[in-house]
């Protein structure tokens, strides 16, 4: 806690890209800001800026450094919060992260609503459907279909989620419904890619049999956008592996039906990942509260497709 200033200094040199705006934001003039985050360089034995004349640029040393000073930071000013006003104050700024097709079609709705109750919280909703480094993207809070496996957060179960290949029934009508996924083999497909690959090998079990398969990249559409798989797929292009919680509203409305409903893919259920801490922001706690609630009102209407 002693070089607690100069963590400030170096968080607003790294928001602001200058370290003498910094400087004069908490009072400092050039030269002391630049013995200060010396000062704190050589305490760290690590470089967090290359620095020149016209440009300060964070190091990959220092983009680290710098998601775990902002978390920091974030909870102190939290608690004091909290403590000057004796009671936990949900306000102040929150990084949400959600995949991009549940991100743009239900989260943001229940964010709307969220605010509507606690108007002086600022949101930055992510969109990414790859497992990107949490941390490093400076979250609070993930919401993931699964856990990743390289994640160092705490992952706390909000809802079931089923995994339902579907396809628009135009579609479905022109090739027969598959009784078996070897009836698949013909078929195309609208995929989703990320840095890891393309996601394109399934698991489907129905009545103790277990079968591998492996949908053909040259008869599919890939994309690394959700929301855009969802949309060919109701657009006839092919079937797509979803959520039932990104597809739920086209299995209502009847722009896409579910493939071979008898044989099921392992279950993904939906996660709140957010950051190991022993104090929890006030605001991150009503956020997670209030998401556990919508997801268990939002469930009724999919009860029917998560069986």
């Amino acid at each position: 806690m002693d070089n607690l200033g100069d963590i400030r200094l170096f968080v607003a040199a790294a928001t602001l890209g200058s370290l003498s705006a910094a400087g004069r934001k908490l009072g400092l003039s050039p030269a002391a800001a630049s013995a200060r985050l010396g000062k704190l360089e050589s305490q760290l034995h690590t470089q967090l800026f290359e620095r020149s004349t016209r440009m300060l640029r964070l190091t990959d040393e220092g983009r680290m450094y710098l998601a775990h000073c902002r978390h920091a930071l974030q909870t102190l000013d939290d608690a004091r919060a909290a403590l000057q006003l004796g009671r936990a104050s949900v306000s102040g700024a929150l990084r949400v992260s959600a995949t991009s097709d549940f991100g743009r079609s239900v989260l943001r709705h229940w964010l709307d609503e969220f605010n509507a109750l606690h108007p002086q919280v600022n949101f930055t909703l992510v969109l990414s459907d790859s497992l990107s480094h949490l941390l490093q993207d400076d979250i609070d809070l993930a919401i993931r279909f699964g856990v990743p496996a390289d994640s160092s957060m705490i992952a706390k179960r909000l809802a079931d989620n089923r995994r339902v290949l579907c396809a628009s029934p135009e579609y479905i009508d022109a090739r027969g419904m598959p009784q078996h996924p070897d009836d698949l083999r013909d078929w195309d497909f609208v995929l989703l890619t990320s840095a890891s690959g393309i996601a394109n090998q399934w698991q489907f079990a129905h009545e103790g049999e277990t079968v591998g398969f492996t949908a053909p990249i040259e008869r599919a559409r890939l994309t690394n956008d959700g929301a855009i798989a969802r949309e060919w797929a109701a657009q006839g292009r092919g079937a797509v592996m979803k959520s039932i919680w990104d597809v739920g509203a086209d299995l209502h409305a009847g722009t896409l039906k579910i493939v071979a409903p008898q044989w099921r893919c392992p279950d993904a259920p939906v996660h709140a990942l957010f950051q190991r801490t022993q104090y929890m922001a006030p605001r991150v706690r009503a956020l997670l509260d209030f998401l556990e609630q919508r997801f268990a009102d939002a469930a009724q209407p999919l009860m029917p497709f998560l069986r």
